[in-house]
């Protein structure tokens, strides 16, 4: 390729780790918020956490850019740019997933330590901010990595707003040079790499985590000798 059409691939790409980090951090906020109010103790904000849930999981990723991208124009009257309206219909989408892992997490969280927090006089916030959530956290980090490799699939369907991401840059390169195979090879590789490199970041920060809470690190267990195999141990 030439280095314009290059250049033109490598902004695609910064592109779509801009569009991943700011839908990451908003799904991150939705997750939070919405899997806490999934466990609170009045039902009506369980209930409307929930209907959130339900919805958001329920419809296309694809079909709520488009909905964000075109329908909001047209009913309210003001537009986002592609960055906004991509960040927006992913990161509620991808939030409603992880809203989820956070109820999960929480709900696994021993019981007796929350009775305990109760035993001890702490208000419910000191009891999420204190005993579940350093313990669920850690717990959290696999599924959510997951899901941020998700995300970043998902980032290709922002191309179909015509946004420079990087799907929509290899369109436009394989228009020109007229070579499928080759360049969508490309871009397979370079999302491949920014995936393994998010795996390799959560599990660093899971490893972290659970240090932080006393929680040692998994190690691969050896096998049990055999009977008879060990230092003067005959049959």
């Amino acid at each position: 390729m030439t280095s314009g059409l290059w250049e033109l691939v490598l902004k695609g790409i910064w592109t779509t780790i801009q569009l991943l980090v700011f839908s990451a951090l908003l799904a991150t906020t939705v997750s939070f918020v919405v899997g806490i109010a999934r466990v609170h103790r009045l039902w009506i904000v369980r209930f409307v956490a929930g209907f959130y849930t339900e919805v958001f999981r329920g419809t296309s990723a694809l079909i709520m850019i488009f909905w964000v991208f075109f329908v909001l124009p047209i009913s309210f009257g003001w537009q986002l740019v592609p960055m906004w309206a991509g960040t927006l219909a992913l990161g509620l989408t991808y939030g409603a997933y992880g809203s989820e892992i956070v109820r999960g997490a929480l709900n696994a969280v021993d019981t007796a330590q929350q009775e305990g927090g109760i035993a001890l006089s702490f208000t419910p916030w000191q009891r999420l901010r204190l005993i579940l959530l350093p313990q669920a956290v850690p717990e959290m980090i696999p599924p959510f990595s997951n899901l941020l490799v998700e995300l970043l699939k998902g980032t290709a369907l922002v191309s179909i707003m015509g946004m420079g991401d990087l799907t929509f840059s290899a369109s436009l390169v394989r228009l020109a040079l007229q070579q499928s195979a080759e360049i969508y090879t490309y871009v397979l590789l370079i999302y491949f790499v920014i995936a393994f490199l998010l795996t390799r970041v959560m599990r660093g920060l899971e490893k972290k985590l659970k240090t932080g809470v006393g929680k040692a690190p998994e190690r691969a267990v050896a096998p049990p000798e055999p009977v008879g195999t060990g230092v003067g141990g005959g049959v």
